[in-house]
């Protein structure tokens, strides 16, 4: 391995150190620093895990029962549009299913796929709190209700 190769992962271990550091003097500071990992890398970064683990005196096992419990958590970073498709029951109801079942398989992706040109992710997620428009969908953190397949896969142009 080359110098220059080892610079972004020094770079970067310097970067997790101190979100952590930024943190820590919160009470409760696990999830303040999660986020914060979040927030700078588009996921938490495996890097990460010993360092926190070893601050906040918890173990590995600790840790990734909190980041696999709250599905925002990333363990790799998103594409570059994030779509969360609503699973819950209301959305259910009125075509949920056949929605991201249309939309997984326009994309040619699984839950939590990303296209392999890394343009778009698809996720689910268990209410957007647009039970009376559903189905519902999120785009790039906008809200979308009555939405279709067709309107989905238009918008990302696919």
């Amino acid at each position: 391995m080359t110098v220059t190769a080892l610079a972004p992962a020094r770079e970067m271990l310097a970067e997790i150190d101190a979100i952590i550091a930024d943190h820590l003097r919160l009470e409760g500071p696990l999830l303040p620093i999660l986020h914060g990992l979040q927030a700078a890398f588009g996921y938490i970064p495996a890097a990460a895990h010993a360092p926190i683990a070893q601050a906040l005196n918890i173990t590995r096992a600790e840790l990734h029962g909190v980041i696999s419990f709250y599905h925002d958590f990333r363990d790799k970073p998103a594409g570059r549009h994030v779509i969360k498709i609503c699973r819950a029951e209301a959305c259910q109801a009125v075509g949920a299913a056949a929605l991201s079942d249309a939309v997984l398989a326009g994309l040619g992706l699984d839950w939590h796929g990303t296209t392999r040109d890394g343009r778009v992710t698809v996720e689910p997620v268990y209410c957007l709190g647009l039970c009376a428009c559903g189905p519902a969908a999120m785009v790039d953190g906008a809200l979308k209700g009555r939405v279709s397949p067709e309107m989905l896969l238009a918008e990302l142009g696919a």
